[in-house]
């Protein structure tokens, strides 16, 4: 990479493509209502509940706005936060990305209700639970997009450490016991970002640089 100082960047908005999306499928429900019910679909809106499958899209942009603001807080000066970064030829996003010297951090925010537990049965595969269904995909997602960010910094910078965490807003994780899985830490916010601020190999200057070559790797969506 150019020792240059790197060119200014978009670190993105918090949330942004899941308020879109959530305006988007609002949006088009309201029409449909106020086409098919002329007369009285507009106080049927204003009767009417939207459905799960817009106010999850507005819920999952509150949970990262949340993180946002949280590690914006906590996360020492020099830590670079970028925000809701789109995956090239995919639909999928990163909620989160931190370069810091203790190096990169992929962070999916996740808002859930309900107790988190990891269960390591003697036979059996284990098991991530929220509220006591079975999320151990959300851990598999997480892993992914990992994958992709240590496939980019093998060509910018391979001795800079890629991490990943699950970040929560709502649910209920130990007080005291730290929870791990698939190699993940399951953590709110202030915690991630001690972890973020820990000394690494990484200097200031060089994070910089990092930054810039993430984000244009992976675009503000």
């Amino acid at each position: 990479m150019s020792a240059t100082e790197p060119p200014e960047f978009d670190t993105g908005t918090a949330g942004a493509s899941a308020r879109r999306e959530h305006a988007r499928r609002q949006a088009n429900r309201e029409k449909r209502v106020r086409d098919k019910h002329p007369r009285v679909g507009r106080l049927m809106l204003a009767l009417g509940d939207a459905p799960t499958h817009e106010t999850v899209w507005a819920r999952g942009a509150g949970g990262e706005e949340h993180i946002a603001k949280f590690l914006a807080k906590y996360l020492a000066d020099g830590v670079t936060l970028l925000h809701d970064r789109r995956i090239p030829r995919s639909r999928a996003n990163i909620d989160h990305i931190a370069v810091a010297p203790s190096g990169v951090w992929v962070i999916d925010a996740k808002r859930y209700k309900g107790k988190v537990a990891v269960s390591r049965p003697l036979f059996g595969e284990p098991k991530l639970t929220i509220n006591g269904r079975d999320k151990s995909k959300l851990v598999h997602g997480l892993a992914k997009q990992v994958a992709l960010v240590k496939a980019v910094m093998v060509e910018v910078a391979p001795e800079v450490p890629v991490h990943g965490a699950l970040c929560f807003v709502d649910a209920d994780l130990p007080m005291v016991t730290k929870l791990t899985f698939g190699g993940y830490p399951l953590l709110y916010a202030k915690p991630l970002a001690k972890r973020i601020n820990a000394p690494g190999p990484l200097a200031e200057n060089r994070a910089r640089a990092v930054a810039a070559e993430l984000a244009q790797r992976f675009p503000s969506a």
